[in-house]
């Protein structure tokens, strides 16, 4: 019985250090991915995913302009002024069971002029 509950111990010590590693390559690449955003290209809405170790992790990233949730003033808009556009990114890995999500939002700024496709 003690044979028993030691190897049950193992298996889940085993499985929270593998989940530990995939959570923190997921994040790593999560990091990659939000340091490239707006880098070497302007932002602009749309939608892109792609995935890393051969589809082990998936990841789906959006942007979006950002709408300021209090009321607009009456003061004239400069088309030229920085905009802020709001980044979000999921990861996601898992075999066969239930995927694991990572989800990361930002906000970033881009002048009108400079913006580009994704």
């Amino acid at each position: 019985m003690a044979l028993t509950l030691l190897l049950g111990t193992l298996s889940g010590a085993a499985k929270q250090v593998r989940w530990s590693s995939d959570a923190g390559r997921a994040a790593l690449y999560a990091q990659s991915l939000m340091d490239q955003v707006g880098v070497g290209q302007a932002l602009k809405p749309g939608q892109r995913s792609g995935d890393f170790e051969n589809g082990r992790y998936r990841w789906t990233l959006g942007i979006t302009q950002w709408r300021d949730s209090l009321p607009a003033s009456n003061q004239p808009i400069d088309p030229n002024a920085m905009r802020l556009f709001e980044v979000q990114l999921a990861v996601e890995w898992g075999d066969g069971g239930p995927s694991r999500r990572l989800f990361l939002r930002t906000l970033r700024s881009s002048t009108a002029s400079n913006e580009v496709s994704l």
